[in-house]
């Protein structure tokens, strides 16, 4: 288990956009690596209602369970390892298994017999260092939807921001307001109903 803040900066992307920016910092194909988020809540959406986010991410045959709350900065992630017997069980049974990221659920006072399995989203993602920070080029997938977007993680909100929007000015890109993945998959699953 561990845990921490994380301050990122979000904008989502125009296909061409996602290839200048791929052009700017080098990145080949070759970098990108799979990764799926399988994302849970209640059926009345408890967590969301809290601003938290719960999801099991798959990424070379690893399973990390990750639950995300807002914090006075960014978020603050409680990360826990599962086996793949564990996510196998979750996916099929929305039963937490024991540890941290139960005990932090217990803490929200979540009705944890009515977590369910909503989905996945599957994300091509490749990474590169940048000022201090962490510049990740994603392409995501899901229900029927795909986008491309930049994140630019970090460990001090203001530079980042600065860092961060001083690289979309240089590319000639304009700032969008840009959701987290969870929400982009919840509004798209809320079309499909």
């Amino acid at each position: 288990m561990s845990q921490n803040i994380e301050i990122e900066f979000k904008n989502l992307l125009t296909q061409e956009e996602f290839t200048k920016l791929k052009s700017f910092f080098q990145i080949e194909d070759s970098m990108f690596v799979k990764q799926i988020n399988h994302y849970f809540d209640t059926p009345t959406f408890s967590l969301k209602e809290l601003g938290c986010a719960l999801r099991i991410r798959e990424k070379n045959s690893t399973y990390e369970m990750t639950l995300k709350q807002p914090a006075l900065e960014g978020l603050l992630e409680t990360n826990q390892t599962l086996t793949s017997t564990e996510a196998d069980v979750m996916l099929k049974t929305g039963l937490i298994p024991d540890g941290a990221v139960k005990d932090q659920l217990d803490r929200l006072n979540i009705a944890l017999q009515e977590i369910v399995y909503f989905g996945s989203l599957s994300t091509e993602r490749a990474e590169t260092e940048y000022l201090n920070g962490l510049i990740v080029l994603d392409y995501s997938s899901y229900l029927n939807h795909h986008d491309y977007e930049l994140e630019y993680e970090v460990n001090h909100f203001e530079t980042g921001e600065k860092h961060f929007l001083e690289l979309l000015h240089t590319l000639d890109i304009p700032v969008r307001k840009t959701d987290n993945k969870i929400r982009r998959f919840y509004h798209a699953l809320k079309k499909l109903r």
